[in-house]
């Protein structure tokens, strides 16, 4: 104990071993639907599910344990929702490119992103970001959370043309089980429960099942999924040609601006960041997503980075990089005991979503609305984060519309030069982007 101790530091952030292991737990329990959901949407770009699902697993594993002992920082690390999505839907199915070229593109992004992590441009880059639209980050991914959480919990759901979204079926009961869970985490919150949001899972789930809404797996131990089967199959030279440039920009874009977004939310709910509102040793994160990155492309799945729902866990007293070593070795457990990750219900995790979706909105107090010229960027980045359910569509819209509005009315002097360069990377994905 006084190892981990000592390598940790749990004592200067005032954790112990048992605190790091519970947020460990609640992150994991959070994020678990990655290793059912992600191998579903490779599917669709033509892996197969098994080894989509170990590549996924081991990817997490990686990324997150380097994440705790290089890094040390709570925070997990897996195949993206939204870019995986990308590549399935529109690169594999639409563009008609293959599952291996498409990975090709995303081991060559992986390795840009550590050249330029290593030469510390990427730290650059993340200093160069105004105070106001950071926390817009923070913002616009807690309205994320959100939204996704109340989706999960069915209160709302896809409507049509004429209605967009609408309010769920409220009088069913899985539903029903959702609302529960938030207030009875709500109220744990209250009551300073520190295992509030893991309780909440917890109980759900047991809820889930005794009423019939969720099924005890057949079987709880499983033989791990043969990864050798779309690992090592990526086609660089395929990702190297004119006509994938759009492909390879458009993956680049939306991991660099998912990362950075990422990270300074998640910083500054940690209290991470330093009275400049900078993320201390930033460049070790974002070298472990740019690592993971390539060896997910190597494995067989898509672009991997800090996830948000870390900041459950980071809510629930995680504080140093043992919680990531927990969440790491969780997911490797989860190459055996897969089965049980299935019976956690949507309606288990999607309360501690917008609970915590809820405490990242609080930032919005720090927001000036005074000036429109800080306004308009800083709204335009919230709410396109949830109405295009893509955070890096979000952050782009962010570096183009607040320099532009500074520019035209005459603050010019305020943008940092990176700023400028972030303003014309995000300009040119809108020109490129497969639409």
């Amino acid at each position: 104990m006084e190892i981990l101790n000592k390598y940790f530091g749990l004592k200067e952030n005032n954790t112990s071993v048992r605190q790091e292991f519970l947020a460990a737990l609640t992150t994991f329990l959070t994020m678990a639907y990655i290793i059912i959901v992600n191998p579903k949407i490779m599917a669709a770009a033509g892996l197969p599910e098994g080894p989509a699902m170990a590549a996924t697993i081991i990817s997490a594993f990686f990324g997150t344990f380097i994440m705790g002992v290089y890094a040390k920082r709570p925070i997990a690390i897996a195949p993206y929702m939204g870019e995986n999505a990308f590549i399935a839907y529109t690169v594999c199915g639409v563009m008609g490119y293959s599952w291996q070229t498409a990975l090709g593109a995303i081991f060559i992004g992986g390795l840009i992103f550590a050249i330029l992590t290593v030469a510390k441009i990427r730290t650059w880059f993340a200093n160069s970001i105004p105070f106001s639209l950071r926390i817009s980050f923070a913002v616009g991914i807690g309205m994320f959370l959100t939204f996704i959480g109340l989706k999960e919990i069915g209160v709302v759901t896809v409507g049509n043309a004429a209605a967009p979204l609408h309010v769920g079926k409220l009088d069913e009961l899985k539903v029903l089980l959702g609302i529960v869970g938030f207030v009875l985490t709500t109220v744990l919150m209250i009551r300073k429960v520190n295992t509030a949001i893991l309780l909440g899972i917890v109980i759900i789930t047991v809820l889930s099942i005794a009423t019939g809404e969720s099924k005890l797996p057949t079987q709880y131990i499983g033989m791990p999924p043969n990864v050798l089967e779309v690992a090592f199959q990526l086609d660089i030279s395929g990702a190297l040609t004119w006509g994938f440039f759009s492909v390879i920009l458009s993956i680049f874009t939306m991991a660099f601006v998912d990362t950075i977004g990422t990270l300074m939310a998640l910083g500054y709910k940690a209290k991470m960041l330093d009275e400049k509102g900078e993320f201390p040793q930033i460049e070790k994160p974002m070298l472990t997503d740019a690592l993971t990155t390539m060896v997910a492309a190597l494995l067989g799945t898509t672009t991997a980075g800090a996830y948000i729902e870390s900041a459950t866990g980071i809510q629930s007293g995680g504080r140093t990089g043992l919680t990531a070593v927990f969440i790491s070795l969780l997911f490797l457990m989860g190459l055996f005991f897969f089965p049980v990750v299935e019976i956690i219900p949507p309606i288990a995790y999607g309360p501690s979503l917008i609970i915590v979706g809820i405490l990242m909105m609080s930032a919005v107090t720090s927001l000036n609305f005074d000036d429109m010229s800080e306004t308009v960027p800083l709204f335009a980045t919230v709410l396109l984060m949830s109405f295009t359910f893509n955070i890096g569509i979000g952050m782009t819209a962010g570096f183009v519309l607040y320099p532009l509005f500074k520019l035209l009315s005459g603050k010019a002097k305020e943008i940092k030069p990176g700023m400028w360069i972030l303003f014309g990377f995000s300009l040119l994905f809108y020109i490129f982007y497969p639409y």
